[in-house]
């Protein structure tokens, strides 16, 4: 009987801890959630003001709800989740990208398409470089040691790493589709930039840096970024072709849109099992299914998927930013920096400052380039002076993605109990901090200040050119060799003349000719 007893006693408490973990588990999702639910009302309370939007929002409640939480806890813990950068990394940022690429309109992101490379990627490198350095140079001097060559490197890029939500609210797609392209287009290619250099300067060593580690992380990046976007491509290929080919609409209109979503995500997962970027992935995939599967399902599938991918995406980023307003007050962190005061503010000015050093250093100079490289194009596709300090302003906020990179490059899981590491983690709370509540702040004044609504429609007309008739072949072997001879000789002097345009047009003709057939979508003249 003895026995028997014991195993039942034994089995009491099991369930009695099962019970416990289950109801310590529960009760802070529980909590989160329900404020989450108050971002959301509050948010669209304060829709309609002048200063605030939802970032800021989420991060003040973040804040008042760390107060809370510390106080009740009696100075020991402001979060009701720990975060793990894992968790980001794998649940949040995929709906954040893939509604990204699922609601860019397409003809204004590929016309834009190298100078939104050049600030989403040659940007991404100047801006590591001056602030990795700026940061080796200085924190030494301000009493910050003990840091190696990788992290100040990882540093530069945590740092570089844009947040441009807020820019994004004030802007509209109608009235700038030139600036919101290049903002909204930068903003992706950046985020996916900075993941892709995090984890390649991590490999790197102080015995191992040189010109051939440099060329190595040229070519890895290289590697990632085309691996990376073919692999989303395809994905998008594939759902298109399956949903037209399937007719998925006819039975159910749920299905249709499950696909999508879990191909989607099946290529992020992807992407990285096999260490390439998922990012970038994922965004392909929903800019594919856009282009083509889109068109392919139902009117209602249509509507729902709008909404859908949207909403799943701002809950997660209001995730994200109400988790920084807690982590804001996490004293457990701030405690176990050995830094007096005085120099931890000035290692945190020290960062802003390059933030901004770095950030101009290349959005002026690339806009030049830019504007050189659409010469002879319509001047609405010109980027002004007002653009560019937008663009620079739009890019100086830090989000998701920094605290995500600081989390995975400084802590364990979330927890850290080096005093170096624990001062990194709080220098990237209060520039995410700093960085959205006050530059998100004067967004919009700044916004409606250099562009003013009666002209803030500059870039909605295109020029229009007897060239646009795309019913022509490129070559056709019903004509004669001269006539072919002269067409690609036409066909070269027109893409000297005007690069971006003659690329853009050709590929409008074979999409026409060759992709739609085959995978569905809208004909490249309905597109917007």
């Amino acid at each position: 009987m003895d026995p028997i007893a014991n195993t039942t006693t034994s089995y009491s408490d099991v369930a009695i801890n099962l019970g416990t973990t289950h109801r310590d588990q529960v009760v802070p999702i529980t909590l989160f959630v329900a404020v989450l639910c108050l971002c959301l009302v509050i948010g669209h309370l304060l829709d309609e003001n002048r200063w605030v939007n939802e970032s800021i929002t989420a991060i003040i409640i973040g804040c008042v709800v760390g107060t809370i939480i510390l106080c009740i806890s009696k100075w020991k813990s402001s979060q009701l989740l720990r975060f793990d950068e894992e968790l980001f990394f794998i649940y949040l940022l995929p709906p954040i990208i893939f509604n990204a690429g699922f609601s860019v309109k397409k003809k204004q992101f590929f016309h834009n398409f190298i100078p939104i490379m050049l600030f989403g990627v040659t940007g991404v490198f100047i801006s590591t470089s001056i602030v990795a350095v700026g940061c080796w140079w200085l924190f030494p001097k301000l009493g910050l040691k003990g840091l190696t060559i990788s992290e100040y490197l990882s540093i530069g890029t945590i740092f570089s790493s844009t947040d441009t939500v807020c820019t994004l609210q004030v802007l509209h797609q109608d009235e700038t589709p030139l600036l919101y392209s290049l903002v909204f287009g930068e903003g992706v290619v950046n985020d996916a930039t900075s993941v892709v250099l995090f984890n390649a300067v991590r490999k790197i060593t102080a015995s191992t840096l040189g010109v051939k580690a440099a060329l190595r992380i040229v070519l890895d990046f290289l590697y990632l970024f085309s691996t990376s976007t073919v692999l989303g491509v395809t994905a998008g290929l594939l759902t298109s072709y399956i949903l037209r080919g399937l007719g998925f609409g006819r039975h159910s209109s749920v299905r249709e849109i499950s696909l999508m979503i879990l191909i989607a995500y099946l290529s992020y997962m992807l992407a990285e099992l096999f260490e390439l970027s998922g990012i970038l992935t994922v965004f392909f995939a929903g800019v594919v299914m856009s282009h083509y599967a889109w068109h392919n399902v139902t009117e209602s599938s249509r509507i729902t998927t709008r909404h859908a991918f949207a909403a799943m995406s701002f809950i997660a980023e209001t995730f994200i930013f109400l988790y920084v307003g807690m982590d804001a007050l996490d004293y457990e962190k701030w405690k176990m920096s050995t830094l007096s005061v005085w120099t931890s503010v000035g290692i945190y000015i020290t960062v802003m400052l390059l933030i901004l050093v770095g950030r101009a250093a290349f959005v002026f100079p690339l806009s030049i380039i830019a504007n050189c490289m659409h010469k002879g194009e319509d001047p609405s596709s010109k980027i002004t002076g007002q653009h560019q300090v937008v663009i620079w302003w739009a890019g100086l906020m830090r989000g998701a993605v920094s605290v995500a990179l600081a989390f995975k490059q400084f802590t364990l899981s979330g927890v850290t109990l080096d005093p170096i590491n624990a001062t990194m983690i709080t220098t990237t709370t209060v520039i995410v901090l700093f960085s959205t509540v006050v530059f998100g702040f004067l967004t919009k004044p700044l916004i409606r200040y250099l562009l003013p609504s009666n002209t803030s429609n500059t870039g909605t007309s295109r020029s229009t050119s007897p060239k646009d008739e795309i019913t022509l072949p490129l070559l056709s072997f019903e004509e004669s060799a001269s006539e072919n001879l002269s067409r690609a000789k036409e066909n070269i002097a027109m893409l000297m003349e005007r690069p971006v345009y003659t690329i853009h047009y050709y590929w409008r003709r074979f999409d026409d000719t060759y992709m739609r057939p085959i995978f569905g979508g809208a004909r490249n003249n309905d597109l917007s």
